[in-house]
């Protein structure tokens, strides 16, 4: 592969490198904070992104005057027996189109960031968590396979959770947060079954090969394969009936909220369809179901868009009206008018989400508009767009708390079961900390020398992070308090109790390799 061509792979990846620097910086000691750490943080982030922008649009030229790179395979990711997932990238004409749109969006709304976060006290996190997010929808465009596209999926949607939750000391703002990670879950998990369904047609998960192997008579029918990922983007773009989270995604600063839920992140679902486009061709009966999704969102989202009062939710409303208007389209074979329409609208509602804040003013501080006649007429129908078609407390009802319980009970089931299995009561746990810290070898022996000893890249990592929690314990946690500390900690009650045991234990190894396949999974 020539040089320049290897160059490529650092396109998606400038903005996550930014993004490690700040949060660098931010966890240094004596490191940048403050108005005073702005500026660096600032041109951090443009110069990434600026600088993938340049490229794509380098990309862009060369695919006028060359045509297209097509797949760029850079070497193996991952390698199981006969598994193996390569580290690929597909140049084609979506990707391209999509991947400069998305640099240009986040280049612009993190220019605009900088003077309106300015000596906002998380400025650094959000700009770190933008760079998260922009590298996430840059390998959501260019993935050249559905693993690699998954990888940018979750971290475009863990970077919404933080920033929904940005005001994390709002009640409202974490509850919005929660409900639109859990309902969007259940994409992801669609997505994880339309990737093994892939690789079960096809033997392999890279998009070429899998759009290939739906001409295949012996693979598995086509619809099986569209099933998970077709469930993934209606959930991502906030189709009926993952309808309502969307909406409560705006408790974050208006910025966010335009590149999250106005521009990009919406669009993903979106994308992914058209991404889908040779499979959709044998599979009439999705298409039509993309088609009367589509217009049944788009109808409902318009008319609860009349009854709004704030700039803001109509906004979101709209978004949800085009987005069903661009899946109408893909139901209807119309999928290169809709990656124009997509386009197009990213851009325009950008500006709009953008220059929300100033709208009372420039437009003379008037009030809302008025609620049309027909619908002024009929109280029934008012009251069913005001409460956006009961959607919200079915979602909840089915889909939120029923989750929340789920995980209520497997903490239960963790501390009443796991932890009573391995032999000690919390309080001696306790206790037991740091007697265990002053003999590391007990460490080891407590947990057979399985957990502790950590194998591999990963596992030496996950390691070094239990030790440098092990040290913060001891070193700022017991002595600086001694035995009333641990009278204390007692006296507060179980649940406190409960959180210090499993921090001071070698199993908060197993809890931390738990946790971090929860948030990617």
């Amino acid at each position: 592969m020539p040089w320049p061509d290897r160059l490529i792979l650092w396109i998606p990846l400038l903005p996550w490198v930014a993004a490690l620097w700040i949060g660098v910086g931010m966890l240094r000691p004596g490191g940048r904070g403050g108005e005073a750490g702005e500026r660096g943080t600032a041109r951090a982030a443009l110069w990434a992104v600026g600088i993938a922008l340049l490229g794509l649009l380098w990309l862009d030229g060369r695919a006028w005057w060359q045509g297209v790179p097509g797949p760029l395979v850079f070497g193996n990711w991952l390698a199981s027996g006969t598994v193996r997932v390569s580290l690929s990238l597909l140049l084609d004409r979506p990707a391209l189109v999509m991947a400069t749109v998305v640099a240009l969006a986040c280049l612009v709304t993190l220019r605009f960031s900088v003077d309106y976060m300015h000596r906002e006290p998380g400025f650094h996190r959000f700009f770190a968590v933008l760079c998260l997010f922009a590298g996430g929808m840059l390998w959501i465009a260019l993935a050249g396979n559905a693993l690699l596209t998954f990888v940018g999926w979750e971290v475009a949607g863990l970077s919404s959770y933080l920033l929904i939750s940005y005001a994390r000391e709002r009640a409202t703002a974490a509850e919005n947060a929660t409900r639109a990670f859990v309902t969007n879950r259940f994409g992801d998990a669609g997505l994880l079954f339309g990737i093994a369904m892939a690789f079960g047609a096809a033997g392999t998960i890279e998009w070429p090969a899998v759009f290939e192997a739906s001409h295949r008579a012996s693979s598995p029918p086509v619809p099986i394969v569209l099933a998970g990922f077709l469930l993934a983007a209606l959930a991502k773009s906030a189709q009926i009936p993952f309808f309502p989270w969307i909406a409560r995604a705006l408790e974050g600063p208006t910025p966010s909220s335009a590149i999250f839920y106005g521009a990009l992140m919406a669009h993903a679902g979106a994308f992914l369809v058209i991404r889908l486009e040779p499979l959709l061709w044998h599979s009439p009966f999705l298409m039509g179901v993309l088609l009367v999704i589509g217009l049944l969102t788009a109808l409902l989202a318009s008319a609860i868009g009349r009854v709004q009062s704030d700039v803001k939710s109509a906004l979101i409303f709209s978004t949800q009206a085009q987005l069903g208007l661009i899946f109408f389209e893909c139901g209807a074979g119309l999928f290169d008018f809709a990656l124009f329409h997509l386009v197009a609208h990213t851009l325009w509602r950008l500006h709009q989400f953008l220059l929300a804040p100033s709208y009372l003013q420039l437009g003379g501080l008037r009030g809302a508009r008025p609620v049309p006649g027909w619908l002024a007429r009929s109280r029934t129908l008012y009251d069913l767009l005001l409460h956006r078609g009961w959607f919200d407390a079915l979602t909840d009802a089915l889909i939120t708390r029923p989750t929340l319980a789920l995980a209520k009970d497997a903490r239960i089931f963790e501390e009443v079961v796991v932890n009573r299995m391995a032999g000690r009561t919390l309080r001696e746990t306790l206790l037991a900390s740091r007697a265990e810290w002053d003999d590391p070898d007990a460490l080891v022996q407590d947990s057979g020398g399985i957990v502790t000893e950590g194998r591999g890249l990963f596992g030496r990592l996950l390691e070094g992070v239990a030790k440098v929690l092990f040290w913060f314990e001891e070193s700022l946690v017991l002595n600086s308090s001694g035995d009333g500390l641990l009278k204390a900690v007692a006296f507060l009650g179980d649940y406190l109790t409960r959180i210090e045991a499993s921090l001071g234990q070698p199993r908060y190894l197993v809890l931390l390799i738990a946790l971090t396949f929860l948030v990617i999974l």
